[in-house]
């Protein structure tokens, strides 16, 4: 039997089983259209058509980017109540999780129209790691890059709540404690900060990669990989540097960023009293440009009256 077909069936037997019989005490229903299908508790049935409504949209801009196809049918669950989710994620810090295996969504609607989150944004990120994965063997993606390239195309965010006003890669820059990018191949760390970090070094590092090498470079990168090569082979074959040299040189570029921004924000008073300064100066160049323009027009009106 082929993949996609093993994909659908379990998706439409795990269907069948929540329709008809609780989950963690919960009546399901289901809706399926446009390519998706959706399980949801009945107060969120208008969600559910949300879903289906923006699916092909966010597939479509997927399959554009990444320059492959969904060849199935997944399965979007959605959780109204925070407690039910965290018993299915097991952790308390993701809004979202996907099941690659057995092409699910997971999406704890509680948390969706909470600044950064919203449905559109987390679907779509989700749904980017159902298409990595349905295009390559499982043990050769990379968990960093797998969760790097799910921010890079869902404008970002990634899908776990921490509070994003605490920059823990500056301090990782600041300090050198980074978490290597071979820490990051097969899981993400648990404790809090550090998975935050992690996260964070990964939406960094692909963002470089696309901004020096071009948005092709990713795709070029994917492709490697799905054609059968490892991480070092995938990344040298495709951007023409070794995963060595490339973290090295991700790691000069922030430490070069920050240094500037460390410099103006040390500096930034001087630099506010240069500015005002100078438009202060500008300030008068006008004043008194105004000044002649309006003696010289005095004159030619007493040239006139002589």
């Amino acid at each position: 039997m082929e993949k996609p077909k093993k994909i659908f069936l379990f998706s439409l037997l795990v269907f069948l089983i929540i329709s008809s019989k609780p989950l963690y005490g919960k009546q399901f229903s289901a809706l399926k259209g446009n390519g998706v299908s959706v399980l949801f508790e009945e107060p969120l049935k208008n969600a559910a058509k949300e879903v289906a409504n923006i699916y092909p949209t966010l597939i479509a801009e997927l399959e554009k980017t990444l320059k492959w196809k969904l060849d199935y049918t997944p399965g979007v669950i959605l959780i109204k109540e925070r407690e039910t989710f965290q018993k299915m994620a097991g952790s308390e810090l993701v809004v979202a999780y996907a099941v690659p295996r057995r092409g699910l969504v997971v999406i704890d609607y509680s948390r969706m129209n909470n600044t950064p989150f919203t449905l559109r944004i987390t679907l779509k990120h989700e749904l980017c790691h159902l298409l990595l994965h349905r295009h390559i063997q499982e043990g050769r993606l990379p968990k960093w890059l797998d969760e790097g390239v799910a921010q890079w195309v869902s404008d970002g965010f990634g899908e776990i709540i921490m509070d994003r006003s605490k920059s823990f890669l500056i301090r990782a820059v600041l300090t050198g404690k980074y978490i290597p990018v071979s820490e990051l191949t097969v899981r993400f760390p648990k404790e809090r900060q550090a998975l935050v970090l992690a996260y964070d070094e990964s939406k960094s590092l692909i963002e470089y990669i696309a901004g020096k090498f071009g948005s092709d470079s990713i795709v070029a990168i994917l492709e490697n990989l799905k054609d059968g090569y490892d991480i070092n082979q995938a990344i040298e074959k495709g951007i023409s540097i070794s995963l060595y040299e490339l973290e090295k040189q991700w790691r000069a570029r922030l430490s070069k960023r920050l240094t500037w921004l460390i410099y103006l924000s040390n500096n930034v008073y001087g630099i506010l009293f240069f500015l005002a300064a100078l438009l202060t100066i500008v300030g008068f160049i006008r004043y008194m440009k105004k000044k002649i323009d309006y003696k010289d027009e005095d004159d030619d009106d007493i040239d006139r009256q002589e």
